[in-house]
């Protein structure tokens, strides 16, 4: 009987069974010696088990099973708070910075990788996974850089519209990750550069169906260093997005005393176009030159300085040109405004 560890049902029913000897007149003596213990263990027993029964025996072992449970998560919740109070701020959302935490974590706190990765929840093979990436990812890379620094004002949604142009197959949520990644991204405002050049309708209006079938045109102010006033006339085709330059067709235009000129109706009407005023202060009703605007003094007028009319005039027209034939547009897929750069939709590269 010696090293043997009783059972709490077979420690009851010996219990039960002293008693039973006591019942008959026996000795206490005895009667412990018949179950095979000493007078100790007896003791020790009934202290412990003495009046209970099945159900309470089965219950105290789900409480110790409980016990020893709970014990068990809090020595590892205790072992897992400096693991998981180490890394810096934020969110371990991808593997890599999982991984990255997981490095951190066994240098400062001498932790294995399989408790480390435990308390992260990073399975061992993804850790010890040496991530390859793609083999164009420098090279793709290193041209959202570039077309980053070009051009400012640019978010990476156009930029993945500029990588279309020269063939990239890559869609916008790779773009967004090497873009983050890069620490990329368009300030809220910009300073203004200077050049080193020498200074020599109605509330239900028309909608466009076709190319050159409603024209918005709306003026827009700026001045150069010199304090004079330099006002632009953007005319803007409705149905294709392009900037546009020679006015022949039906117009659409803001209320303002330049668009109610009687010279001004004249000429439209002997050019054979028809003019349709929008309400006043209603600027959504001539949306398409209001967006023009808006990048255009965003994009150029708000970062140049002009010394000259002459130099404004260069430097509006070449903006111009690059939002007609470089310039993405959402609603056409990121494509440029020009017609003969647009490509129909299932012409266009596929994304990956």
């Amino acid at each position: 009987m010696a090293g043997k560890r009783e059972k709490p049902e077979d420690i009851v029913m010996k219990l039960r069974q002293v008693e039973a000897l006591q019942g008959q007149s026996a000795k206490l003596a005895d009667a412990v010696r018949q179950i095979g213990v000493t007078q100790q263990t007896y003791y020790r027993w009934r202290r412990e088990f003495g009046g209970m029964n099945r159900d309470q025996l089965k219950r105290r072992k789900e409480l110790k099973q409980e016990n020893t449970r709970l014990r068990h998560a809090v020595s590892v919740l205790t072992l897992d708070k400096p693991i998981l109070t180490e890394p810096a701020k934020g969110k371990l959302l991808s593997p890599s910075r999982r991984r990255q935490c997981i490095d951190h974590v066994r240098q400062e706190l001498g932790v294995s990788e399989r408790r480390a990765c435990r308390a992260v929840g990073q399975y061992r093979s993804t850790q010890r996974k040496i991530p390859l990436g793609r083999q164009d990812e420098a090279l793709l890379t290193a041209d959202i850089t570039e077309l980053a620094r070009k051009y400012g004002r640019y978010g990476y949604r156009q930029i993945t519209g500029l990588l279309h142009q020269p063939g990239w197959c890559v869609n916008h949520k790779r773009v967004e990750r090497i873009w983050r990644r890069e620490g990329l991204k368009v300030p809220q405002k910009q300073k203004k550069r200077g050049r080193l050049w020498r200074a020599d309708g109605s509330c239900v209006r028309l909608r466009a169906e076709r190319p050159n079938h409603v024209w918005f045109y709306d003026f827009v102010q700026d001045r150069t260093a010199d304090g004079r006033a330099d006002r632009m006339l953007n005319i803007v085709d409705e149905f294709t997005r392009e900037a546009l330059v020679n006015v022949s067709s039906t117009l659409s235009t803001c209320y303002g005393t330049e668009f109610i000129a009687t010279k001004l109706r004249n000429w439209i009407e002997a050019e054979g176009a028809k003019t349709a005023y929008i309400e006043p202060g209603s600027p959504w009703e001539s949306g398409h030159v209001e967006s023009f605007n808006a990048r255009l003094r965003d994009e150029l007028l708000d970062g140049e300085v002009f010394y000259s009319l002459r130099e404004a005039q260069i430097l509006i027209e070449r903006g111009r040109q690059h939002y007609n034939t470089v310039h993405p547009h959402s609603s056409l897929g990121y494509c440029p405004p020009a017609p003969k750069s647009i490509v129909p939709m299932d012409q266009r590269p596929t994304m990956h």
